[in-house]
């Protein structure tokens, strides 16, 4: 049984010409060769000769190191951050609100326990921000 490649759009040629881009910027090919392999990116109607442009070059790193993918990731860093703290907010507007409402009911106010629960989300949350703060620089 024998295989025929698939054709190509403009879409698949132009994501194609980003990896050639991102190659020539971390040295993987040099200008000309850059210049090569774009015209043959533009003029490939199938995918045997798209994949013939890349076939030497490292995609999977040239992927992984692309610039918007990096900033997406930064970005979902930070959200998550804000997430986490907005959590750790409400448990300790909970907590808070709890013992207030039992020192106002009893009249006991010897023991502060919600000291406890916050200290504990602080630590975990000081786990989380440490390492996206280091990350994201």
């Amino acid at each position: 049984m024998t295989t025929t490649a698939v054709r190509v759009g403009d879409r698949d040629r132009e994501n194609t010409a980003d990896l050639l881009s991102h190659a020539l910027a971390q040295g993987y090919v040099d200008l000309a060769e850059y210049e090569t392999r774009v015209q043959a990116a533009f003029a490939a109607e199938n995918t045997e000769q798209l994949r013939r442009v890349l076939v030497d070059l490292p995609v999977d790193h040239l992927r992984r190191t692309d610039p918007r993918r990096v900033a997406a990731r930064k970005r979902a860093a930070r959200a998550s951050v804000r997430l986490h703290a907005a959590g750790y907010l409400a448990m300790v507007a909970i907590v808070l609100a709890v013992w207030l409402a039992v020192a106002l009911t009893t009249g006991e106010t010897a023991y502060f326990w919600p000291v406890w629960p916050i200290l504990g989300g602080a630590i975990g949350l000081l786990g989380h921000v440490l390492p996206v703060r280091t990350y994201c620089r």
